[in-house]
């Protein structure tokens, strides 16, 4: 499906992330991925070469701009092109209502989930408008389009993601840039173990389907954006999160 392609993921040392490079390797990419843990970052580069695939981690925070530029310029100058990219790192924050929360708290999270989405796409798209073409799918949640009490730095912050998702797929609509979002809910990672959303009363109450979401269902559906298959979907949510968000 991505045979000859080259993958970019960010926050794929764990969870939605690793299972995601696994994936793209899998469908024939070669991968380069990002995250801030030298030992996460090399099981799963075992992980990926276990599945036949060639890859390549890059330390480093997407905060960063240095980071971020760094990571893109490595991939280029590694394999010489950048069809793919999952913009996956994020971090969740407290869970506290709003006026118990720091400004510090504040930043911090943006720093990631906001700042750190901006500098990748900046970065990304300027490879992408050399060759004509590319694809960006980024990680929102369900928080990026309904609230979740509690949550309200992680909630503003994936609905921003799903706003820089939603322009940037109009600016570069005309130049061969499709850019997504996949929106994931109550997936089976340790995130939502960090947030209290794992245990079987919460899921039973919460989610239509009765179970939690796969970390492989949402690897899927990222492929499937990045590949010929979704060639004339941008701009768009694609929620995974068992029917909550119907209810």
């Amino acid at each position: 499906m991505l045979e000859n392609k080259v993958a970019l993921v960010t926050g794929g040392t764990s969870g939605i992330g690793r299972t995601t490079a696994i994936a793209f390797g899998a469908a024939g990419a070669k991968v380069v991925f990002s995250g801030r843990r030298d030992q996460e970052g090399e099981e799963t580069a075992a992980l990926i070469r276990d599945a036949g695939a060639e890859c390549l981690f890059v330390k480093s925070d997407v905060s960063s701009e240095a980071d971020v530029n760094a990571l893109v310029q490595k991939t280029i100058s590694t394999y010489g092109k950048l069809d793919c990219a999952f913009n996956n790192a994020g971090i969740v924050g407290t869970n506290k209502p709003l006026h118990e929360q720091s400004v510090e708290e504040f930043d911090k999270l943006l720093a990631t989930n906001v700042r750190g989405l901006f500098l990748c796409m900046k970065y990304e798209i300027q490879q992408m408008l050399t060759q004509g073409s590319g694809v960006i799918v980024n990680t929102s949640s369900t928080s990026g389009l309904i609230a979740i009490a509690g949550m309200s730095f992680y909630v503003a912050s994936k609905h921003a993601v799903m706003g820089l998702t939603r322009a940037a797929a109009l600016d570069y609509a005309k130049q061969g840039i499709r850019i997504n979002a996949v929106n994931p809910g109550l997936i089976d990672t340790a995130i939502n173990d960090h947030m209290g959303s794992g245990s079987a009363s919460h899921v039973a109450n919460r989610v239509p389907m009765g179970r939690m979401g796969r970390a492989a269902e949402v690897a899927q559906t990222v492929v499937f954006l990045c590949s010929d298959a979704a060639s004339y979907i941008t701009g768009q949510p694609l929620v995974i999160d068992g029917g909550v968000t119907a209810t």
